[in-house]
């Protein structure tokens, strides 16, 4: 007979039913909280991070019926928080449903996947992996003028899905950037990355400064802490560099928290590294102390190209532990498109690292136009 404390005791029989029991009513709870949250806050923010995570949840670890259920009263609970400030078909409005109803046809076919037994989906990692797909769409290649490109490289077979975020909005203030990593692995990190992409995606549309985005981003991550409690609430972090390419003027404006410098290269293959003069605290620790956020501002020409990259391109080593450098590799070198450059660098730290990482990489690329 098992003794408590050892597999197969009554004491771990009774803890794997309580994990079961909040696994099953954790897509609830998710929802029932997206509705408070939206109740208790100004109009300015928003619950769909909530009312995503529900399906996503429910997708690998129920029935069908469940994850479609789940995903249809997500829906209506989206419907309803904008119902009671007058239902209007603004923008916010219908890019958040959009955004709802995608994330659960997507829980849907991950649950199909899951439950045909699809080997290739049968472990934590990819489903966590198609998870941040929902939260993490490709950008199109061409927003507001600009020339765009992202990338995500998972890391080696066998590794956990990382925090590696990026999102692109054109707004009245111009295009706007954030590329970013989120501390931890697993679905986690990739609750976390929606919460600061949507964060994001308010704030760039809302906020007249790029340091007044970042301080969003900065208060969504400490609610996210404080929510999830226990470790998360002190240790929950994220680094991240947010950028502001204006319409028709040939410049950038940099706020880096704690993130890898981006790299600008012109079309004469001059390679510029936009390293903050003032070294920030990344996004959840500002209650540490540090100066107020100052964007910096770098000269832009049509034709160049900003590369943005989290650090699992930067810290990726050979077999003797040297770092691939991608200033030192991309220095006097000319490429007429995000894609080709994005493309080249992800061949190249391949080989680097002998065809694996131990960091999930993410990078994203934007041209100026030569006319803009």
């Amino acid at each position: 007979m098992a003794r408590s404390g050892e597999p197969g005791s009554p004491d771990e029989a009774l803890v794997v039913s309580r994990v079961r029991t909040l696994v099953r009513v954790l897509p609830a709870i998710l929802i029932v909280t997206g509705i408070i949250y939206d109740v208790a806050t100004p109009r300015a923010f928003t619950a769909v991070p909530f009312f995503t995570a529900a399906p996503l949840i429910a997708a690998p670890l129920s029935s069908l019926r469940t994850t479609t259920v789940t995903g249809a009263a997500a829906l209506l609970a989206e419907f309803l928080v904008h119902l009671r400030f007058g239902f209007s078909l603004d923008a916010d409005t219908i890019t958040e449903t959009i955004t709802v109803a995608t994330v659960a046809v997507l829980a849907v076919v991950i649950n199909r996947v899951v439950r045909r037994g699809d080997r290739r989906l049968a472990t934590a990692h990819e489903i966590a992996e198609a998870a941040q797909r929902a939260v993490l769409p490709e950008p199109d290649a061409r927003i507001g003028g600009f020339e765009i490109a992202a990338r995500y490289e998972a890391a080696q077979a066998g590794a956990f899905i990382g925090g590696d975020l990026y999102a692109v909005q054109d707004t009245p203030y111009g295009l706007r950037l954030v590329l970013g990593d989120v501390r931890g692995k697993g679905m986690g990190a990739v609750a976390a990355v929606a919460v600061v992409i949507g964060a994001f995606r308010e704030a760039a549309e809302q906020e007249a400064t790029l340091e007044a985005v970042a301080q969003r981003l900065e208060r969504a991550l400490a609610r996210e802490g404080a929510r999830r409690g226990g470790l998360e609430a002190s240790e929950g972090f994220a680094t991240a560099v947010l950028a502001e390419l204006p319409h028709g003027d040939g410049i950038v404006r940099v706020v880096n928290r704690g993130h890898p410098p981006p790299l600008l290269l012109d079309t004469d293959g001059t390679l510029r590294v936009l390293t903050p003069a003032e070294p920030a605290l990344p996004l959840g620790m500002g209650d540490l102390g540090g100066g107020p956020d100052r964007a910096e501002t770098t000269p832009f020409p049509g034709g160049a190209i900003l590369l943005l990259h989290t650090d699992g391109l930067s810290e990726a080593r050979d077999g003797h532990g040297v770092f691939f450098d991608p200033a030192d590799r991309l220095a006097g070198r000319v490429f007429r498109a995000p894609a080709t450059l994005l493309a080249a660098l992800a061949d190249e730290v391949r080989r680097h690292s002998g065809g694996g990482t131990t960091d999930d990489m993410a990078l994203l690329a934007v041209r100026r136009p030569i006319s803009s």
